[in-house]
């Protein structure tokens, strides 16, 4: 496949994309090498499931201590509890929607929408785009959305790239996607949590990290909203350089959370975990 019949790829060529992308790939065999992976890979996803939807709420604003989340079991309440809850309850539904989103990219975008409200939003507002004249309500600040129009086609346009397939690296779609619904918050509401759940998918459905255990929204928000924020203006640009810079958040946002499970492993086998 030529890479001007493969967007992705092109992306992927851009000046210091290819240095990102073995970065990920060096790091992520590293923790999958730990010899804790061995015996205990599933405590390390569930951590790993934990940690980034910890990671996945700070940025939408419920920037809680990762015990808290631990130890609360109520997310019913409005504010805080309830972005909380969103998060954990998208982590989760993520990891079962592998095969659907081969099939049906914007049939997942609907559902993890719909799992993210979990009934606080108007019924007629949760699982699909938004309509003309209806507003965003979201805590990350970035370029305006477009309009409903705009956002139908691009979603359309993103899901014909995604099921086309792409010689692309794993990095480089999960940093697409990401940056895409981030740019159109097609929802009324949660688009962040959506957007690092759909991130999370590729990199988990492409065999990049098939164990989730290496939660990028951890590093998005080890990394902060202002840096997310002006990755995603640099995104909106199209640019190359605007792309690759987007590429390489994305990509660091990786290996931070590689670190974060990599210290997991550590604390497992000393014991203290």
């Amino acid at each position: 496949m030529s890479t001007s019949a493969d967007p992705l790829a092109t992306l992927a060529a851009l000046p210091g994309v290819a240095e990102s992308v073995e970065a990920v790939r060096t790091a992520v065999d590293r923790v999958y090498g730990h010899r804790v992976m061995r015996r205990r890979s599933n405590e390390v996803t569930s951590e790993a499931a934990l940690r980034g939807a910890r990671g996945s709420a700070a940025l939408a604003g419920a920037d809680w201590a990762l015990e808290e989340v631990r130890r609360r079991t109520d997310f019913g309440a409005e504010g805080e509890p309830h972005t909380v809850g969103a998060a954990l309850r998208v982590t989760a539904e993520a990891g079962q929607l592998l095969s659907v989103w081969r099939q049906s990219p914007l049939r997942v975008l609907a559902r993890l929408h719909l799992v993210a409200a979990g009934g606080a939003d108007d019924d007629n507002r949760v699982g699909r785009p938004r309509l003309a004249g209806e507003p965003v309500r979201e805590q990350l600040v970035g370029p305006e959305p477009p309009d409903a129009d705009e956002v139908a086609a691009r979603l359309d346009g993103l899901a014909r790239l995604l099921l086309a397939g792409s010689e692309a690296p794993a990095l480089v779609t999960a940093a697409v996607v990401h940056g895409e619904l981030l740019a159109l918050r097609p929802f009324a509401s949660y688009n962040g949590l959506v957007a690092r759940a759909a991130e999370r998918i590729v990199l988990v459905g492409s065999g990049l990290d098939p164990k989730s255990i290496c939660p990028a929204e951890v590093g998005h928000a080890e990394q902060g909203a202002a840096v997310c924020v002006a990755g995603l203006e640099g995104y909106v640009s199209g640019t190359p350089e605007g792309m690759a810079a987007w590429i390489a958040h994305c990509g660091r946002s990786v290996e931070l959370g590689v670190r974060e499970s990599t210290a997991v492993c550590e604390a497992m086998q000393r014991g203290a975990a």
